[in-house]
């Protein structure tokens, strides 16, 4: 079973039932192309279908090797710079689709299956509570917990796998059941993305997202800090911001622009606080 919609916003997430579930998914999805669609554009900036595919092999491949094997190989210069970070992450994510382009779709599928499950087992040997190895930076975490870091794979595959379902017009992951968790890992996010907005201690942003039910996380200022309270149906809030599923994954992605994001958005009250939430980006990017 998967968390609930935010019934306590800084409750564990739990994934990692759902990865089998993803994995089977994709590899359904991959089998059912032609040979045009592995060529199709994706908003995944430059890359294919088949070079997003490729990508997702890579995460379970890399995982594996250093968080499985204790194998890193290669580091980047500056580990605590998080644009350092990103580019040096940029160079690997390249480096490997560009190779991986050699390999016919047939092999990129059965790697897939075979890996995944390999990473999945990985996975369920890690203790939710003990510090990941790598933290969830765009939270703005220097230390996370491995069901973070967990869920924030959970999200990587995910919106890469839907972006294959964009390109190529399928059915899409907007379920309940694995869209609901990852929205609420990637909202997570927010009290960093409130991190240098100024309001009054005790004002209430809340965030909805269409289509889920029961759903909406409210952002309160506190006097060091913005962060998430229980759903308060009494609060007022000084800003509402109702997305749509499909804009709010494309826009916490970076496959959708603020500007874009705000056309398609609703916002309550506050136009200059509600458009913080626009400039979440939940991804290393």
């Amino acid at each position: 079973m998967t968390t609930p919609l935010a019934p306590s916003p800084t409750a564990p997430i739990n994934v990692l039932p759902l990865f089998p579930v993803l994995d089977q998914l994709l590899t359904e999805l991959l089998r059912s192309l032609s040979p045009a669609d592995w060529q199709r554009p994706t908003l995944a900036r430059q890359w294919t279908v088949k070079d997003v595919a490729a990508h997702l092999l890579d995460g379970n491949l890399r995982s594996l090797s250093m968080l499985r094997d204790g194998y890193f190989a290669e580091a980047p210069d500056d580990p605590h710079s998080y644009d350092g970070l990103v580019t040096f992450l940029n160079r690997l994510n390249g480096d490997w689709v560009r190779a991986a382009r050699r390999l016919s779709p047939t092999i990129l599928i059965d790697l897939l299956a075979q890996s995944g499950a390999e990473y999945t087992a990985f996975l369920a040997t890690l203790d939710p509570f003990a510090p990941a190895a790598f933290a969830v930076g765009w939270a703005g975490e220097t230390e996370s917990a491995n069901w973070f870091h967990v869920a924030r794979e959970y999200t990587e595959k995910w919106h890469h796998q839907q972006q294959i379902h964009a390109a190529v017009g399928g059915p899409g992951l907007l379920s309940e059941e694995l869209f609901g968790p990852f929205i609420e890992t990637l909202l997570r996010g927010l009290p960093h993305a409130y991190r240098e907005v100024a309001a009054p201690v005790g004002t209430v942003v809340q965030v909805r997202i269409e289509g889920l039910r029961g759903n909406g996380w409210q952002l309160v200022k506190a006097p060091a800090a913005w962060g998430f309270q229980p759903l308060d149906a009494q609060a007022v809030p000084a800003a509402e911001v109702v997305l749509p599923a499909d804009t709010a994954w494309r826009l916490f992605t970076k496959g959708l622009s603020p500007v874009e994001a705000r056309s398609q958005a609703r916002l309550i009250g506050s136009e200059q606080l509600g458009e913080a939430v626009l400039r979440l980006v939940a991804v290393m990017a």
